[in-house]
């Protein structure tokens, strides 16, 4: 019997080493997602459409290798053979070059903050997407959490609605992305791979076409020249890092850590950028983020149930 606990005993602490393990590699890849206003604010000098198209072409370059060391190109060469799959790519290879691209615009022209709500709502414009087009059913925890985040948006948009589009597409895009990515056969490392790959040519194109109307490839400023090469490492490795993160604990658990990255770009926004900060930005803020507690308790109360389930076991036991 001692043995039997002890046994137990070591694979509760590897469970637990491994959860420790996730924790700091999701939080991690989180803050990486957290800074980048401020790496985009550092390429200020640096037209949008040519630091879109260096992050692609860089991400190209470090995925492939990674997918090179990982042995899984296999799993590439399936997803050519089928155009199905390659048309859905496309989809959303343009839903993520939108998002990017946008995304770099709004950072570089002192909208960080509404970058920030946009973050915060694509959890709950994923879960509407998932009810309207894969009939999945809304808990009420979760219709609590979208209907307070609906009266917040809207508050905003009948307020001062002028800058709410950008929130708006860039959760759109990023969740129809995601809803496509659902209904593929394969991980996201190699499906951000293959949607940059699709990229990829455009990307080129508009680098040359800046090339040959007197735009310099690379800047003048090394700084600069460092960072546009490092827009593939902030790309890909935040990805890597979680893809590892979400397997050494319970994915409900992982999802929650996404919420680092807007809020640290909130906080930016206020206090470092001093982007306009009214009491209507407050309400819709706050309905947003009561029903993102709604939505985040929904998501792990499984999870607390199982966990309170273990330790009682446990407990019996001794």
């Amino acid at each position: 019997m001692a043995e039997t606990i002890g046994v137990e005993s070591s694979d509760d602490l590897e469970a637990q080493r491994q959860m420790r393990i996730g924790f700091a590699l999701a939080t991690v890849a989180y803050l990486i997602y957290g800074i980048m206003p401020i790496y985009m604010k550092l390429l200020q000098a640096v037209p949008p459409g040519q630091i879109m198209a260096h992050r692609v072409v860089w991400s190209v370059a470090l995925l492939a290798l990674t997918v090179s060391l990982s042995r899984r190109w296999n799993v590439i060469g399936l997803a050519i053979t089928r155009p199905g799959q390659v048309g859905l790519l496309a989809m959303a290879a343009a839903m993520i070059a939108a998002n990017w691209l946008l995304y770099i615009w709004a950072v570089q022209h002192n909208f960080v903050l509404e970058t920030s709500l946009g973050f915060f709502i694509t959890p709950l414009l994923t879960v509407l997407l998932g009810m309207a087009v894969l009939r999945e059913r809304l808990r009420r925890l979760q219709a609590v959490a979208v209907g307070l985040s609906a009266v917040g948006v809207g508050a905003l948009a009948l307020g001062q609605g002028g800058s709410l589009w950008i929130a708006l597409v860039l959760a759109g895009t990023i969740s129809c992305a995601g809803l496509i990515r659902k209904t593929m056969p394969f991980d996201p490392l190699c499906g951000l791979l293959l949607e940059t790959l699709l990229m990829a040519p455009f990307a080129i194109v508009w680098l040359w076409w800046g090339v040959s109307h007197g735009q310099p490839l690379f800047s003048a400023v090394l700084c600069e020249n460092i960072l546009l090469v490092l827009t593939g490492v902030v790309t890909a490795v935040p990805l890597l890092l979680f893809s590892i993160a979400a397997k050494k604990m319970p994915y409900a658990l992982a999802g929650q850590f996404q919420y680092i990255g807007p809020t640290l770009q909130f906080m930016q926004a206020v206090l470092l950028f001093h982007e306009p900060f009214g009491i209507l930005h407050m309400f819709t803020f706050a309905c947003i983020w009561i029903g993102l507690a709604f939505f985040a308790y929904d998501v792990l109360r499984p999870w607390f149930r199982q966990v309170s389930a273990v330790r009682a076991v446990a407990e019996s036991r001794q």
